[in-house]
């Protein structure tokens, strides 16, 4: 959508700049884009405050899938500090070409967590997105961490992870997705983190569940306009 004045600035939140088109796509059935996903990420890492967990934003996700340079994406990378980090979170979208803003059409999302030395590929579509997620885990896995064992973490792909019930709910999959496994990163006890968010995620991701998603997310954005 283009930035004309009616489609003006209505909200600045961390680093994420939303706008009216923004609010549009919450309205109706419409495919999430970059900027609704990253504000989500960022609303949930100002929520589940922690040095251990990184949500990626969407752009930093795609070029480290896509970058042609090994030089130029360790530069990239290392201000991430993901050797640092327990729980990593990357949203994963299907746009082959590096020179499309925005482009593609279905999200996924792949975490990684460190104690079970594992990446998790979830899918809400029949495993659409495997290619491009692999992609991501093959460019981000040796960047975790300079030993051996982690530079060798177990990819998963969770054939039973929630599925979409309609063609325009995927990026609301992805963001009901990454809340239930930060709240399981916050909530569980430490011995029952091998279980890893599989159980949590069953609970509280389901289509209804994620139906309320796009009102919630429009709530929260309208709230922090008006306390502005």
């Amino acid at each position: 959508m283009g930035k004309s004045i009616a489609d003006g600035k209505i909200l600045s939140y961390n680093d994420v700049v939303l706008r009216q088109s923004d609010l549009d796509i919450l309205s109706g059935p419409y495919f999430l884009n970059d900027r609704i996903i990253e504000f989500y990420f960022s609303y949930l890492s100002s929520t589940h405050p922690s040095e251990d967990i990184l949500l990626v934003p969407p752009s930093i996700a795609f070029w480290i899938s896509n970058c042609p340079d090994t030089e130029n994406l360790i530069g990239f990378v290392e201000p991430l500090k993901l050797p640092e980090k327990k729980l990593v979170i990357f949203p994963v979208n299907n746009n082959d070409d590096v020179n499309l803003a925005e482009g593609g059409s279905h999200w996924s999302l792949l975490a990684y967590e460190r104690n079970a030395n594992v990446f998790v590929h979830h899918d809400s579509y029949s495993g659409m997105n495997k290619r491009h997620a692999l992609q991501l885990y093959k460019a981000v896995v040796s960047f975790l961490d300079t030993s051996d064992t982690t530079a060798h973490a177990e990819y998963i792909e969770l054939t039973y992870s929630p599925q979409q019930v309609n063609g325009s709910d995927c990026g609301l999959y992805v963001t009901a997705i990454s809340r239930a496994i930060c709240y399981w990163n916050e909530s569980c006890d430490q011995k029952d983190r091998d279980g890893l968010w599989f159980s949590i995620v069953k609970e509280q991701v389901t289509p209804a569940a994620v139906a309320g998603m796009r009102n919630e997310i429009l709530l929260l954005i309208r709230r922090l306009m008006a306390s502005k």
